[in-house]
Order: C-alpha cells, then structure tokens, then sequence
C-alpha cells in the first residue's frame, strides 16, 4: 500500500488490479478492506452487485491484466556475460547486482529512458518523413495514443531493467487549445503514470517543460521581449513543479532552447539575461512554497534553435548562476553532444562542472563529431563512458542525478528491437567503462602521476601558493634566489599510454 495525498493505492495480487480510492472523510481502515470489499461486490456477495457503479465513486480499478504487449517477443533483458557477437539482446557487462567501490553497479549508473525520443520520436527529419511507425502512436484520439504511448514505455522500462524515466511536460500528454486544457489532460496522463509507477517500481528521475517547441516561444520563453509570453511560460512551468511532486521527481530540468537570439541587433542581452535571473528565482520560491524536494538542473548547449544560447556551455551556466545568486539552487545537467558542439572534447564540461562542485546529471548520449549539428546518438565509444564514470566515482556518485539516455535510433533503425539494442549496447558500454574507471582508481597509478606533476604545491613557496597566503613579493624573492625554472616534460602520451592499458 502506498499513500500519496488523499489517494491511498494498493495492488490487489488476486484482482490483478492497481485500486486506489478517496479517502473520505472518516477514513475506512485501509486499502486491503477496500479490496477485500470490492471482490465481494464484484462477486455478488453481501449486497447487490447492482450497486457496484455507486462504489465507484469510492473505489476506482484500473484492469493491468488487458494491457497490450508491445514488444511482444521479447522477455526481460537478462544479464550473459558469456554471449557471442550476435547475441544482442542481453548483457554483456552490465551486471546490475556487481558491487563495485562498495556500491551496486546499478546504483552508480542509475540509467534512465528519456520518454521524447524513444515513445515519441518519428525518425522523421528536415529532409525526410516519418520512418519509425510505432503502434502505441495509432489511435482516435491525441490523448488515446498517449496512454497507449504510456503503457508501452513502462513494458519497454520493466523489461530493460531500468528504474528511471524523464519526460517533457508535452511528450506525457497533448497540448491543449488553453492553459486549462493542457492542465487537465496532464493531471490526466500523470494519475496513469503515478498508477504504472506503484506498480512497477520505476521512477521519474526528473521532470521538464517544453518552452520551446510551440511557436508563442519563437523568440524565448524566460527571455522572450513580450512578458506575456514569459507568464505563460511561468504558468507552465508552476504546472510542471505541481507534476514533478505529484510523481516524486528527483529532479527538474531547465533547457534553454530558445533563450538567446540569432540577431543582435534586436535583442537586449542584459534585460534578458534579468529577466531569466528573475524567472528562476520565482521558480525557486514556488518549489519551496509547495515542498518539493528535488534538484535544480540546467543544461548547458551552445546553439540550435538559437544562433547563440546563453547556457552555451558548463562554465557560462556556473558563471550566470554565481552572478545571480543561484548556485546554491541549482546543478547541471551535461550533455555531452552539446558539449562537443560548443567545441569542448567530450568529457569537458562533465569534468568542469564536477570541479565546481555543480554536476547534477548526465544527458548520456553522443554526436558525430564531424557534423555541426545535435545527432543524439547513443553513447558507445568505451573511451568517453571510462572517462565520464571516474568524474563521476571522483566525486562520490550522480545521485540524485544519473546517467539519462537523450539518445534515439538512427531513422533507418526501424525494428522495435533497435530500440531495445540501442539501449542494451550503451548500458554495456557504461557498464565497461565503470569498471575501467575502478580499475584506475583503485591501481592508483594516474593518481600517483599527476600528484608527483603538481609535487611542488606541497611545500615551500608552493605550499604558500597552494592555501592563499603567498604574495607576489614573496613569488619575486623565490625567483631571484632560485633562477629560471627547469623545463620539464608534461609527458602527455605517456599519460595517454597509460590510460590506454585500462580500456
């Protein structure tokens, strides 16, 4: 039995229903009474079975048993690490139980399927149409296909293994022609998935909202020139913290796509700039007032929509939080094929955001890094995840946070199975490189190296450098007792070599 405000749920085994009912008033006793009640009702016992409508205004069933399978076929993804090349639906190295540095595999990971690009993605492009014809897409209506779209990523979630999802306030649920209708076809959508939630286990590891994609944010949302749009964008938002509570979200994500411009000959940088300054912090009292516990994340991208964002990348996010006073309330949320785009190596702003103490979560996919544009592919190169899993180890796990796929299938990845592969391929890959970075860890012999490199900040004028005391009198002094400095290799292929052996 779980409890979530005035509604109490409770998985009835021998129903094979998720109940949940109102509490009234005079609170019944519990949700194994209201159970053991219904079955007798539903059975015609006691009293007239005819009166059943009336309970229902106590007591509603969602039937879990007549769901469609989806990915019919195919079973939980089970863990082989003896599997040959072919075999790719199951895991090579990811190993969820493995406990490693003291902590499950699993809970140093802590995977999660983004809803947008999996559930909802068409692989349809500037150039060409829809390619991936899903059947949980296939409905009357737009709210029809979402509780299909619904149940089908939980079937994907369970049978994968994963224990967190993300999604846009939009991919849950349709846009409505008002305000209020949004709203209410959310509060729809969400009582569904708080109830496959209950019953499966799985989470939210954060919530964000679409302020981009609907054409009233052409020119921003927090920073758009007209304030009623920025109102709108606040009254959506208000909307998205009330569902990120209501689903017990670990986190809430803030993607900028479209604050910044492509001319700056109409824009006043330094208003926006205020007014989004502004906007946070009227998110930041809304979360308090209502209680919400979760993390603050933004993430950081260089551009596209926009010619110029201004979360262009870790160190501009950390700058603008610390100039406004909001780096106590929020992290960031580092995607890697953004980092690349802002013209950063890979693991940049992961390693950069982590220095700051400000590294909340990963976006873990990739890009091609020929190409000047967001490709979302998923993450396979061994030498990048190996990168990513020691900042993470170094500053003692993501949690809240955790490593989110914002990757999709290539358009002409077609199968449901692609979906599952993709998926299974790049928690491996993480898998390995989470042993890699233990492995380096553990030996210590990077570490030792790059100590014996910084060897002079321990003592001496070095030491005096190291904790704030020294001056520049003092730094002239030391050179003319002690001449030039000697030249000495930075030994980077060295370093390279080394960090070789451990892939």
């Amino acid at each position: 039995m779980q409890s979530n405000g005035t509604k109490r749920y409770y998985f009835d085994k021998n129903l094979k229903r998720l109940v949940f009912c109102w509490i009234p008033e005079t609170p019944c006793g519990g949700c194994e009474d209201c159970a053991s009640y219904f079955r007798s009702r539903r059975s015609g016992s006691g009293t007239s079975r005819g009166k059943l409508t009336d309970d229902l205004k106590f007591l509603k069933v969602f039937d879990m048993a007549t769901e469609t399978e989806f990915f019919a076929g195919i079973p939980k993804i089970p863990y082989v690490p003896t599997a040959g090349a072919r075999e790719v639906l199951c895991f090579k190295h990811y190993n969820a139980e493995e406990v490693l540095l003291g902590r499950k595999m699993e809970d140093w990971l802590r995977f999660s399927v983004c809803y947008w690009h999996s559930f909802c993605g068409t692989g349809a492009d500037p150039f060409g149409f829809q390619t991936l014809h899903r059947p949980w897409n296939e409905g009357a209506t737009p709210m029809e296909c979402a509780k299909k779209r619904l149940h089908a990523a939980f079937e994907f979630f369970t049978k994968l293994g994963v224990k967190y999802y993300t999604f846009h306030d939009r991919d849950m649920s349709p846009e409505g022609s008002t305000l209020e209708e949004s709203n209410r076809n959310l509060d729809e959508m969400t009582d569904l998935a708080l109830q496959l939630q209950i019953r499966t286990g799985v989470k939210v590891l954060w919530v964000t909202c679409n302020l981009f994609a609907h054409s009233r944010y052409m020119n921003g949302a927090a920073t758009n020139p007209d304030c009623h749009v920025l109102a709108f964008a606040g009254a959506q938002v208000k909307k998205g913290l009330d569902v990120a509570k209501k689903l017990g979200a670990e986190n809430f994500v803030f993607w900028g796509g479209r604050e910044g411009f492509y001319s700056i000959h109409n824009t006043d940088v330094a208003a926006e700039l205020k007014h989004m300054a502004n906007f946070f912090k009227m998110v930041v009292k809304y979360k308090e007032k209502i209680g919400l516990k979760c993390q603050f994340l933004i993430e950081p991208k260089p551009k596209e929509p926009c010619k110029h964002q201004y979360d262009y990348d870790a160190m501009s996010v950390i700058g603008f939080l610390k100039h406004y006073e909001l780096d106590s309330h929020f992290k960031l949320n580092i995607e890697p094929n953004h980092t690349t785009l802002a013209g950063h190596s890979y693991e940049h702003d992961v390693v950069m955001a982590s220095v700051f103490g400000m590294l909340g979560s990963v976006d873990s996919n990739t890009g091609s890094p020929d190409l000047g544009w967001d490709t979302d592919q998923f993450p396979m190169d061994i030498r990048n995840t190996t990168m990513i899993m020691k900042t993470v180890i170094e500053q003692g796990g993501l949690q809240p946070g955790g490593l989110n796929f914002d990757a999709k299938v290539r358009r002409e990845s077609t199968d449901l199975e692609d979906l599952f592969i993709a998926h299974i391929g790049a928690m491996d890959a993480f898998a390995r490189g989470l042993r890699n970075a233990v492995r380096i860890i553990e030996e210590g012999v990077v570490t030792s190296m790059v100590k014996e490199r910084y060897m002079s900040f321990s003592h001496g004028i070095g030491q005096k450098v190291e904790d704030g005391s020294a001056s520049l009198e003092e730094l002239e002094d030391f050179v003319k007792q002690n001449g030039e400095p000697k030249v000495t290799s930075g030994k980077q292929e060295k370093y390279e070599t080394v960090f070789n052996h451990y892939l």
